[in-house]
């Protein structure tokens, strides 16, 4: 099968490329910068809000997987842009003759008051109502989130760091999930996928920064209104029909931060 993986060279389309890869599968990823994917791997550059690029991308693709990104927390912004383009993919995808759409979306998306969230929400909705046959993958934050949330609210030897409640997946086994999705064809909406146990993200990142040996001081930052208060709610964590994958966030950690 040949396989596309949008955002190919990101945090976790990387190991979805490289898990498909090892399968056996023809690989090819998709990046706006044209970045070399995973050995073995086939690299196109491409622009998913014009379109330029995808044509050549999508030639003799049987399954396109997207787990693009755009950085933002403006609900305006992100329901534009994942729902233009999801529907962009979707008809030149139908035009190239994909036959599955595969989305990685994000646990509790219609739970939690998010402007990002709202756009995941319509990208899924965007998929699933598009030409070609889809499946929906929501899975928990990353482990990597942790140290994202670090770098992004740095502020000298402080780090603000929202208290919220997670159950982090390795990046690497969402990728693998997401391959076997690929091999089972479209199924809409598949359970959801979560790491072992519940965590709080400030603890996750104390832990991280101790790792590092960063010295950095951790701070807890309650976010207000509705929105504090589902990411300290169970409405963010999975639900009981979700499948737990490991490791651990600590037994992770070595890896993250071996030299």
């Amino acid at each position: 099968m040949r396989v596309l993986v949008i955002g190919g060279s990101g945090v976790v389309g990387r190991p979805t490329a490289s898990a498909l890869s090892q399968r056996g599968h023809q690989v090819a990823i998709l990046s706006r910068g044209g970045t070399a994917g995973p050995a073995g791997t086939e690299s196109f550059q491409g622009d998913l809000t014009t379109g330029a690029g995808l044509d050549k991308a999508l030639a003799g693709v049987d399954c396109v997987v997207d787990c693009a990104n755009v950085a933002t927390m403006s609900r305006s912004t992100a329901v534009r842009w994942f729902s233009a383009t999801t529907t962009l993919l979707g008809r030149l995808a139908s035009e190239a003759g994909v036959k599955h759409h595969v989305v990685l979306s994000i646990v509790g998306v219609d739970k939690v008051p998010l402007g990002y969230y709202a756009g995941k929400l319509a990208q899924e909705q965007a998929a699933m109502h598009g030409p070609v046959p889809a499946t929906v993958l929501r899975a928990t934050q990353f482990h990597e989130f942790a140290g994202q949330t670090m770098d992004q609210l740095r502020f000298g030897r402080f780090a603000l760091v929202p208290q919220m409640m997670t159950q982090p997946v390795a990046a690497a086994e969402v990728g693998r999930a997401l391959a076997e999705v690929v091999e089972d064809g479209p199924r809409g909406r598949v359970p959801d996928i979560a790491g072992p146990r519940p965590e709080r993200l400030p603890d996750l990142a104390r832990q991280l920064s101790r790792a590092r040996g960063d010295r950095r001081t951790v701070i807890p930052v309650r976010l207000p209104g509705r929105t504090g208060r589902a990411i300290n709610s169970p409405a963010i964590l999975p639900g009981p029909d979700a499948v737990l994958r490991g490791p651990t966030f600590a037994e992770w950690l070595p890896s993250a931060t071996k030299p």
